[in-house]
């Protein structure tokens, strides 16, 4: 078969997408649709990827992943369905028209074939059978006469603007879809009668529907919650309570609403940002003919849509036309895929001419589109156009579709249609539902509240029993307390006494403690928003805690789970340093790294050099640079290469140039060019035109050998303007450097610079060149065109062609490009690591890309031995992880211990997460202290997560800036996301949003670290406090013969908890640091104590619960003794029981809050108030309460009782003794832990107090040196190399996309 060129350009576009080279979702061009009928093509089993496709609702704890079926057959049986419009005659004319010419275009051939046609229709030929079955749906085809207006009604009839929206209830089941939808062309009547999705979506957790029974079964799978429930209900049973009916069910009700508040608040904040992202507006075909503007929650399917060059897409869109050549443009998805590299998207030929509103408003026909599913890189569809009276088929393929999330770039406008709108977009489709996620403190609280209810159970027993001793054989003796007799129904009256013993003891669990651990968690995410260290002033962006419930695990985490592009990088790539003719250039000149002292020279010398700025030309006598006429004819070629060797796009904006390019370095390669005075201003199909010192030059393209992962280069072979023929060449220097010819005069000089710049984590490329003699070239060219019509292994055929010419060139210097890192992510990284945090990157990227970066932000050090995982098949990756493993462990047992970090890419990350290999690559993974995952796809990076939460007891939080995160943060327990750049989807989802990655150390280890604490003290001491009353009552019961009465008044025990001690917790949840921020951020090793558990142990619960236990009996005992006999009063009158009862409860406040101050580790102005202030608080309230609610008709057992309690010594007396007795021990136990047993934070409080300075910046200088050393080492054999175009080693597409470009010609304005 003869080569066609055509074929070649016209399939260029497929090759630009992932899913054409290699398919992590289903097989390249299958079809989703009946095969024909009488086919024998067997039924293809899923692939592996297949299993992992995003369920929206995957559970933790699924076992089995189901494999999503790739191919549906339709058995003859099934009958059609009636036609859904009336009016509408069947006709089965269009299957039996011939298919598009087009389909003759590779570009279709590589596409999915269209609707009702099968794969082995598809011959070398095109398309040639016809089909001899029909879709169970084909009686709803239109007959070619009756499909564009229906009953008389016009078409594009008036609809109603405002955006309908049906509810669905959460029990109802989906309904079973067709096969396929079909979508109207410029009918939105036919349209609606579809009752396609809404493009409005809501990323919230509650709606006015789900909000009282999600609310609630949140609250009340809280065991305190339920526990008081039942109490509330039991005080309501005549007879049984010995308090008041109300005492329970009042607080928690209060505490129910203050949670529904709190959680109100928070998801009104994501209404908003649902609202702001609804309200965007585009614009879309009117029926008058123009453009106009819409907000995107009004868009509906079937819409024409005009974008324009930076705009994000609002839907999924079918791409009918562009600004460009043959319908091209350019799209970025590092918001869906995390990839950096521009997608280039081509319409189709039968589409692209539509540039203007009315052209696209006679569009008329429909779509035969897929249903709406997860997978990014497919589509499938058949757009079947009204052309000349007649209707053509015209297949469309992933290279149409352009995603919602995505945003178009480097093109004036496009045109698309509306296929997918809102939670059926593929963006949309690959999110989760918004997670209920509770913290571990929160269900070890559960756990504790179990242990404290079955304590509270016990006491009801003893009491119980001790109760029904006493009424069963005691009652004749006790005569005088005018007892009943002996209940005839002695079980009855057990359980009675049971549930009056629970309502009796039932604050042993605090009811207050859930509603303050609402009230704290809330204010230290308050405390977060306004923290100014964490506002970023350019984009005028605070961090944002949406989640305030789960602020404590922010000070647990030990494992990161980071994306790389936008969240660590800035995804903007800078011309930085160039070495030529063995002469190191940059911006600003100075000394050079190196140990030569060599000084670097300014850009500005470099473009004197060259003869592009007029000046003076400073030469180092005897440096490699020195050689006079041929350094300037080095230089001169190195510019001109770098202005001519790219498959850049030119394109001007009023008075400056934009570069399009689908590799970011490729644009910095060009854009330095510029810089240095060789300005690449238009490309035309065979040539480009270069300015140079204000002389412009023509240079013809002659041939592309593109760059690959294999080849690791790229060379263009041009004609310059004096007709000469050159091999320009740009690539890794490990191949450059074997490619060289004899006789190179810059090598070492170019390889030491080389090592300077990987140092500093820059991405590197050697520049070469070589003259070609006419001869030579024709002969080669033979053999290149040759290769370039080979069907079969035509990538390798042109390798091996290119092979042949890239040889004896001549090093022209390198360059050095840096991919910008975000400010601080080396040092935000280190730290991390240094606080015992495991950082995994999971990227889109390629895998030099994402080594590179990396190495540059330290989360691979020099030191580690790098692990890459990257074969082809499942058992080869199994076989190879368990041989590493299997060394790894051996190593280690032999007493060596080097870092190790783990590099896997995407396609064996497929077969790593599958079930009998998973466990192995995580044990393999938790060996490496990091781990970078590469070419992932947003499902990937959330099932990497799942295995690890699911596998590991550890927190996990995880960081991303774009949708393609989304499910990762969600599956996390923490997910965070990067806002104030673009694409705010994973900021929305996230339960904390901050602007910069190195906002991450401060929320971590400052306040994560603070949350931790604060709740742990806060949950110990109110069991503490709540305890140390109410057992008080329990050993009462001993004294009153378990007769149930109680030592003090009901409401009076209400107060304990909601005014008398609410406010110490408060102070001690909010305000109090355990240390200060500064010595958190020197010694980041203190943050290890919240991954351990250490302030929340169930050691130190149980010691706070008998430290409890004591201090309830000294309270208790001591007060028996002081009243021993009814101790008089100063009258004479004896003090009586609530006078007793009311000293014992205020010694017992003052106990408690003298503990409060005790623990506390910093005071302030609130401490003062909370603690001391508590107790002159209720000195002044409970007299004055004594006085006032006994002549209102309430507490009557107070009558009386204010003259002669606050008037009685006796009473002062027992409020200093028993708190200093019981406190003693606590004071003397903290002293002899801090002296004799210190922890390493009280060692860090030390140092605080003491201002105690740290020596270690002088150690660091010295480690640094160290490091460079090590890293010049490591750099020498693995330098990164700058490329990250999209490739396909059988195709050239971007060689024929440079050829599809003219822009010298006026480009349509598409209005």
């Amino acid at each position: 078969m003869s080569y066609n060129p055509g074929d070649d350009f016209a399939s260029l576009v497929s090759r630009a997408n992932p899913a054409a080279q290699q398919n992590p979702y289903g097989r390249p061009g299958a079809s989703n649709y009946a095969p024909q009928a009488g086919s024998s093509q067997p039924t293809l089993a899923p692939s592996v990827d297949d299993r992992y496709k995003l369920d929206p609702f995957f559970d933790d704890d699924d076992e089995q992943q189901t494999p999503h079926a790739t191919a549906t057959t339709f058995p003859p049986s099934v009958s059609a369905p009636r036609p859904r419009h009336p009016g509408r005659q069947p006709s089965l004319t269009i299957l039996d028209e011939p298919l598009d010419s087009s389909a003759d275009l590779p570009l279709t051939k590589a596409a999915a074939p269209p609707a009702g046609r099968s794969l082995n229709n598809a011959g070398s030929g095109g398309m040639q059978q016809q089909n001899t079955w029909t879709f169970d749906d084909d009686e709803g085809l239109p007959a070619p006469n009756s499909r564009y207006e229906r009953g008389g009604q016009p078409r594009n009839a008036p609809l109603r603007q405002q955006t309908k929206r049906t509810w669905k209830w959460p029990w109802e089941k989906q309904k079973a879809l067709a096969p396929e939808r079909k979508i109207w062309l410029n009918d939105r009547a036919s349209n609606e009668a579809e009752g396609y999705c809404s493009n409005y979506v809501s990323t919230t957790k509650y709606n006015l529907v789900t909000f009282v029974p999600k609310f609630l079964l949140e609250q009340f799978s809280k065991y305190a919650n339920v526990f008081f429930l039942f109490t509330a209900c039991i005080q309501q049973i005549p007879g049984v309570s010995p308090t008041n009916k109300y005492t329970t069910i009042v607080p928690l009700a209060l505490v129910l609403l203050a949670s529904a508040f709190k959680e109100t608040q928070e998801d009104l904040k994501r209404h908003q940002s649902d609202a702001e992202l609804n309200a965007r507006t585009s614009q879309v075909l009117s029926d008058a003919g123009g453009f106009s503007d819409k907000k995107w929650r009004n868009i509906k399917v079937g819409d024409i849509v005009r974008l324009e060059s930076d705009d994000f897409i609002p839907a999924d869109l079918l791409l009918l036309s562009s600004s460009e050549p043959e319908g091209l443009c350019y799209i970025e998805t590092s918001n869906l895929d995390g990839e950096t590299n521009l997608k280039i998207k081509q319409a189709s030929p039968k589409t692209s001419h539509m540039t203007s509103p009315q052209l696209a408003q006679r569009l008329q026909g429909y779509l035969r589109s897929e249903q709406p599913n997860n997978s990014l890189y497919t589509y499938e569809g058949t757009l079947v156009m009204k052309v000349d009276g007649a209707d053509r088929q015209v297949p469309m393929s992933p290279d149409q579709i352009l995603l919602r999330g995505a945003q178009l770039r480097n093109t004036p406008w496009v045109y698309g249609l509306v296929v997918f709108t809102g939670h059926e977009t593929k963006l949309m489709r690959n999110a989760t539902a918004t997670p209920i996620k509770r913290t571990a403190v929160e269900r070890q609280v559960n756990v504790q509240i179990v242990f404290l209810f079955l304590l509270l159970i016990v006491l009801s027993l003893v009491s119980t029993i001790g109760s029904s001793i006493r009424s069963w054989f005691f009652s004749k003796q006790e005569w005088y307390l005018f007892l009943d007799a002996v209940p005839t129904n002695k079980a009855k009256s057990f359980v009675e006494d049971i549930l009056t013993f629970v309502i009796l003891y039932n604050n042993l669990i605090p009811i207050s403690l859930i509603v303050t651990m609402e009230v704290v968690k809330f204010q230290q995410a308050q405390l977060i928003n306004s923290d100014l260290d964490m506002y970023y002033a350019k984009t005028d962006t605070p961090a944002l805690c949406r989640t305030s419930s789960l602020v404590e695990e922010l000070g647990q985490i030990e494992y990161i789970f980071s994306d790389k592009t936008g969240t660590l990088t800035r995804n903007e790539m800078e011309f930085r340093m160039c070495s030529v003719a063995g002469v190191m250039y940059a911006e600003t000149g100075g000394a050079a790294d190196n140990d030569e002292g060599e000084a670097k020279r300014t850009f500005d010398e470099l473009k004197v050099i060259a003869g592009v700025q007029s000046g003076t030309r400073t030469l180092d006598s005897g440096g490699a640079g020195s050689g006079g006429g041929k350094e300037s004819m080095t230089v001169k070629e190195f510019l001109t290469l770098l202005a001519v060797c790219h498959t850049v796009i030119p394109e001007v904006k009023g008075e400056k140039i934009v570069y399009q390019a689908s590799s970011p370095d490729e644009a910095a390669l060009v854009s330095g060019a510029e810089l240095l005075g060789f300005r690449f201003h238009t490309r035309k199909p065979k040539s480009v035109f270069v300015e140079i010192g204000g002389t412009t030059q023509e240079f013809e393209i002659l041939n592309v050998c593109e760059f690959n992962s294999t080849r690791k280069r790229m060379s263009t072979i041009i004609r310059g303007p004096d007709g000469k023929i050159k091999l320009y060449c740009k690539g890794a220097d490990t191949v450059i450097l074997e490619r060289l010819g004899p006789n190179q005069s810059y090598v070492d000089a170019t390889m030491v610079h080389l090592e300077d710049y990987a140092t500093e984590g820059l991405r590197t490329l050697c520049i070469a060149m070589r003259d070609i003699p006419e001869a030579e070239y024709r002969e080669w060219a033979a053999i290149y065109d040759q290769a370039a019509a080979t069907i079969n292994g035509r990538g390798d055929a042109l390798d091996q062609a290119a092979e042949l010419i890239e040889k004896d060139m001549f090093l022209l210097g390198a360059t050095a490009i840096e991919d910008k890192l975000q400010e601080g992510v080396p040092d935000t990284i280190h730290t991390l690591q240094m606080a015992g945090i495991k950082v995994w990157v999971l990227t889109g990227d390629r895998q030099e890309t994402a080594i590179n970066i990396g190495l540059s932000c330290r989360l691979i050090s020099e030191s580690m031995n790098l692990v890459i995982v990257n074969e082809e098949t499942a058992q080869a990756t199994k076989d190879f992880i368990s041989k590493r493993l299997v060394a790894i462990k051996n190593q280690r047992k032999t007493g060596e211990q080097e870092d190790l970090a783990l590099i896997i890419d995407g396609k064996s990350l497929t077969f790593a997460l599958e079930k009998d290999i998973s466990k192995t690559f995580l044990e393999l993974a938790m060996l490496c202290k990091a781990v970078v995952c590469c070419r992932v796809s947003p499902l990937q990076k959330a099932l990497v997560v799942k295995l690890v939460k699911k596998n590991q007891s550890s927190i996990l939080l995880a960081i991303g800036d774009g949708a393609n995160d989304v499910s990762m943060i969600q599956a996390a327990h923490i997910g965070v996301g990067i806002s104030g750049v673009e694409g705010l989807q994973a900021a929305r989802s996230a339960d904390v949003a901050i602007s910069q990655f190195r906002y991450l150390k401060k929320l971590l280890l400052v306040h994560g670290a603070w949350s931790y604490q604060r709740l742990s003290k806060l949950i110990l001491y109110s069991f503490y406090k709540n305890i140390v009353l109410y057992m008080t009552q329990f050993w009462y019961s001993f004294y009153n013969n378990f007769s149930g009465q109680i030592a003090n008044e009901s409401w009076t025990l209400s107060f304990y908890n909601v005014l008398f001690t609410v406010l110490p917790p408060l102070v001690l949840g909010i305000f109090d640091q355990f240390v200060s921020a500064r010595i958190l951020d020197r010694y980041p090793q203190l943050y290890i104590l919240g991954q351990k558990n250490a302030f929340f142990t169930r050691t130190a619960f149980w010691m706070w619960i008998f430290n409890a236990l004591y201090h309830s009996l000294i309270l208790y005992g001591f007060s028996i003794i002081m009243f021993w006999g009814d101790l008089k009063s100063s009258d004479g009158l004896d003090s009586g029981h609530w006078f007793w009862g009311t000293s014992l409860y205020l010694a017992v406040l003052l106990t408690v809050l003298g503990k409060a101050a005790l623990i506390s580790d910093l005071w302030t102005k609130y401490t003062v108030a909370a603690m001391p202030g508590s107790f002159l608080f209720t000195m002044i309230f409970l007299p004055i309460y004594c006085l006032v609610a006994p002549a209102l008709g309430f507490s009557p057992e107070y009558s009386g009782i204010v003259p002669r309690l606050w008037g009685d010594g006796p009473f002062y007396f027992s409020l200093l003794l028993l708190p200093c007795v019981c406190l003693i021990r606590d004071y003397v136990w903290k002293y002899y832990r801090r002296t004799y047993h210190p922890a390493s934070y009280h060692i860090a409080q030390e140092l605080q107090k003491y201002n105690i300075p740290d020596y270690r910046p002088r150690q660091e200088q010295f480690q640094k040196a160290i490091k460079k050393v090590r890293a010049v080492q490591r750099m020498r054999k693995n330098r990164g190399f700058a490329f990250s175009q999209t490739e396909d080693p059988n195709r050239q597409e971007q060689a024929r996309l440079i050829r599809a470009y003219d822009t010298s010609q006026v480009r349509p304005s598409g209005l």
